[in-house]
């Protein structure tokens, strides 16, 4: 399946959602760097529900531990600054999706390692800064499995 990564998240309940969402769509959870938030705090877990045992959650202290261990996938960054729209990505799977923090989204020291062809953007009308994380993640985590066929889904 996929992983999806998130850099620095620093709302709760997000990030509960996404713990959600990848314990339904089977992707691998990656929080990397220092978090917003207690791993116990009440709010992620209500978000969570009780997805938490189904999730598979990794944490990495940094950045770069985190490019350790994802060596030998594709690395995709969604931002707003993205060079294309993310279905226009043929996914595989292992694929890595990337996201920023709900406030400061990657830092540019980040985005500047990833080419330009996998700095991926979500279309939005203009004049509109930013998506919610846990929806974003949603979108293109979906768009990625759609295109495997929905693969382990019953």
């Amino acid at each position: 399946m996929f992983n999806i990564a998130l850099y620095e998240p620093r709302i709760p309940q997000n990030t509960g959602n996404i713990i959600r969402l990848t314990a339904n769509n089977g992707c691998n959870l990656h929080l990397i760097g220092s978090l917003g938030f207690d791993l116990e705090e009440k709010n992620l877990r209500r978000s969570g529900l009780d997805y938490f045992d189904l999730a598979k959650v990794t944490r990495h202290a940094d950045y770069d531990a985190f490019i350790v261990a994802m060596q030998g996938h594709r690395l995709f960054a969604l931002t707003t600054k993205g060079s294309q729209s993310y279905n226009q990505i043929n996914y595989q799977a292992g694929d890595v999706l990337l996201f920023g923090s709900e406030t400061a989204g990657l830092p540019e020291n980040i985005q500047k390692g990833i080419a330009l062809n996998h700095q991926l953007k979500i279309p939005m009308r203009p004049n509109n800064r930013s998506m919610n994380l846990s929806n974003a993640v949603a979108i293109v985590s979906y768009e990625a499995w759609g295109q495997l066929g929905f693969a382990g889904c019953q």
